[in-house]
Order: C-alpha cells, then sequence, then structure tokens
C-alpha cells in the first residue's frame, strides 16, 4: 500500500473571477476542508487550551513542530505511546514541519553541511544533528498525518548566490526524504525554495513536482519581507505548481493574509499568531485587530465579536475579559486565544462558501480594506 491508499485530494470548485479554489483532502484522520486554516500546537499543544477548547473552535487539523518534540519530550517516548494522537489525545489529523526552518533560524548556534544541520540547543547548549533522514525518522515517530520535507530556508534578503545553493540542497535533500520515508498513512509534502528570484522559484516547483506527493509547498515566504513582495512571488509560485494537488503556504495567518493567499490559489496556511496575539491583548474582528487593554471596553457589555459562534463570545463581555487581563489572569489568554482561532477558522469557511458560490472576489473586495484599517 502507498499514500494514495490512505490520502485523497479533490479539487471541487474554482472561483470564476479570481481562480480561488475549494477542496477536500481526505487523511487518515478526517477530511479536511480547504481552504483552511491549521492552528499551531508547538509542544503538541495549542498553547493555553485543552484539546477538547481546540475541537470547540472547530479545528479540523493542527500543526505541531517535530524540532520542538525531538528536544522535549523526545519522539520516542511520543511514539511510544501510540504517536502524536495518542499522546495528546487528539483524533483529528496533525501535521508536523521538518525542523528546518527552526534549526536555520539557530544562524550562530548551527552548521549546515550536505549531510545534515549540526546545532546546538539553545536551552542546555547540548549538541544535536538532523539530516533529512533524521528528520524522517523524527516525524514517523511523531506520526503526523502530514510531514515536510526537510529543506533550507534561506533568509531573507539574500543573495542570488546563497538562494540558488539553499535552493539546490534542498532538492537533494528532498531525494533523501522520499527514500527515507516508509510509513504510506503519513503524506510527505515537498517545499518550494528558491527565496525571491523568479527564475528559482520557477525551478523549485518544477523539480520537486517531479515528486508525485499527496500536496505541495511554498517555503522561504513571510521571512520579513514585506506584504506585497510576499503577495508577488505567491502569485507567481502557486500556479506553478498541480492544480490537482493541495498547496500550502508556510506560515502565513492573519484574516487579511488568508484572504491574499486564497485569491492566489492557496488550500492551506498555519501560523502562530493568533495564540501570540492573544497573550499580548489582541483579538480579531472584522474590521481589523483589536486590543482588550483598551479602556473603551471597561463597561463594555459586547463580546468580542457580534454574532460570532466561540465559546468567549457566546458567554462573555468585553469588560470580564478585559477585567481577566488586568488581574493577570491566565484564562484573559485562554478566552482570546478561543476567539483568535475560530476566527480565522469560521473566516477560512467563509472564504470556502464564497468559493463555492462564485462570489470570492465580491467577498474579498466587501472585507479586505476593513481588515486592515
Amino acid at each position: 500500500m502507498n499514500e494514495k491508499d490512505y490520502f485523497n485530494y479533490e479539487l471541487l470548485h474554482k472561483d470564476k473571477e479570481t481562480g480561488a479554489r475549494a477542496g477536500l483532502l481526505k487523511t487518515p484522520h478526517g477530511e479536511i476542508e480547504t481552504p483552511i486554516f491549521m492552528p499551531v500546537g508547538t509542544n503538541s499543544s495549542v498553547k493555553s487550551l485543552t484539546c477538547d477548547q481546540i475541537r470547540d473552535t472547530q479545528a479540523q487539523i493542527i500543526l505541531s513542530n517535530s524540532y520542538h518534540l525531538y528536544l522535549r519530550a523526545g519522539t520516542k517516548r511520543i511514539r511510544e505511546f501510540g504517536g502524536i494522537h495518542g499522546w495528546m489525545n487528539w483524533d483529528k489529523p496533525v501535521l508536523t514541519d521538518s525542523g528546518g526552518f527552526q534549526v536555520f533560524s539557530l544562524a550562530h548556534l548551527r552548521k549546515i553541511t550536505e549531510d545534515g544541520v549540526e546545532f546546538r540547543d539553545p536551552k542546555d547548549g547540548t549538541k544535536h544533528f538532523i539530516s533529512p533522514e533524521v528528520s524522517m525518522e523524527i516525524q514517523q515517530d511523531i506520526g503526523a498525518d502530514i510531514i515536510m520535507a526537510f529543506d533550507e530556508c534561506a533568509p531573507y534578503p539574500c543573495d542570488y548566490k546563497t538562494a540558488k545553493a539553499a535552493m539546490e540542497r534542498t532538492h537533494r535533500w528532498l531525494e533523501r526524504c522520499f527514500k527515507a520515508k516508509t510509513n504510506p498513512k503519513q503524506a510527505l509534502f515537498p517545499i518550494v525554495q528558491g527565496a525571491f528570484y523568479e527564475d528559482l522559484r520557477e525551478e523549485s516547483a518544477k523539480v520537486i513536482s517531479t515528486f508525485d506527493a499527496v500536496g505541495y509547498a511554498i517555503g522561504g515566504l513571510s521571512v520579513g519581507e514585506p506584504k506585497d513582495v510576499m503577495n508577488k512571488f505567491v502569485e507567481f509560485t502557486a500556479p506553478l505548481l498541480p492544480e490537482n494537488k493541495p498547496r500550502y503556504l508556510m506560515g502565513v495567518g492573519t484574516p487579511e493574509d488568508l484572504l491574499d493567499g486564497i485569491k492566489r490559489g492557496i488550500d492551506m496556511f498555519d501560523c502562530v499568531l493568533p495564540t501570540r496575539n492573544a497573550r499580548h491583548g489582541s483579538f480579531f474582528t472584522w474590521e481589523g485587530k483589536r486590543n482588550i487593554k483598551n479602556k473603551q471596553y471597561e463597561d463594555d457589555k459586547a463580546p468580542l465579536v457580534e454574532g460570532c459562534q466561540c465559546y468567549a463570545c457566546k458567554n462573555h463581555s468585553r469588560a470580564y475579559i478585559r477585567h481577566l487581563w488586568r488581574c493577570q489572569e491566565a484564562t484573559a489568554s485562554t478566552l482570546l486565544s478561543i476567539h483568535n482561532i475560530h476566527f480565522l477558522i469560521n473566516f477560512a469557511k467563509e472564504c470556502r462558501k464564497a468559493i463555492l458560490e462564485d462570489r470570492f472576489a465580491e467577498f474579498y473586495n466587501q472585507h479586505y480594506d476593513n481588515l486592515t484599517k
């Protein structure tokens, strides 16, 4: 048996005016309606939320981080608990990143060679080594439904020579990843690299598309570049990938980012922003981001967002959540996290509905300016 016995993607509809896509991705742990936002549970936990609370946000899939789980709690231990689904008692799909981005962000603590990356744990200084083969072993121990290829993410900005070298190494490592992966119940997604050079992006998309994968990712964006630059390269790169496979834009997740990505043919998104923003008091609305710390909410009896069906909005007022925040109660961050995640997941659902009804362009124009006030 192979991946195709356990995974299937169906492109259900393309918006007539924009080309935005609605699809259905079937995995061993359930179906995922795309476009989709995936909450991030870095350490096998979405910060401040229980699994029941994550389910209540209507999350269809979550992302976890193989680099962090490798260092703590250890992926062999997670395997002994039945993989990440048994470890954290989560019965829906899980995606793990390869650890490549985290390793490469440790510029002063790592050394890249053709074999892989040697690095030191920034917390205790212990030395570790991850290669494409080790990354596959780590992710197979974790047992996620979707796993990512081990790649080299070039920094922003970077010169052409650096970008090309990182891209070519990513391609060589991709071949090693596919050779090392043995579990057909896991789908391995290759990643487009090439930094901010169109010819490299085109070459990378062509190379990774030679691997008949379940889906493909666009990496090396949202790394500090201006939004217009990111959108330019998403618009350039997405059509180069197979149309009948899901397209995943890594590390992107504000409502306006979802609008921009979906408009350009992206199906899957992830980002830590919903919970990170919540820990700083920020919450998403249809009129842009707001902050619960503002005095205007001191006596406000309204929910965070009128009509929102998340637990926080159905049960609590802005005034109450602001009170919790001012008293430094952890529940404030939990309620804001629930809302932010639910908001993005529901936002993606509304985008999907608009696509299926051939009115995504109208939906985009209706909401984009308000979200970016």
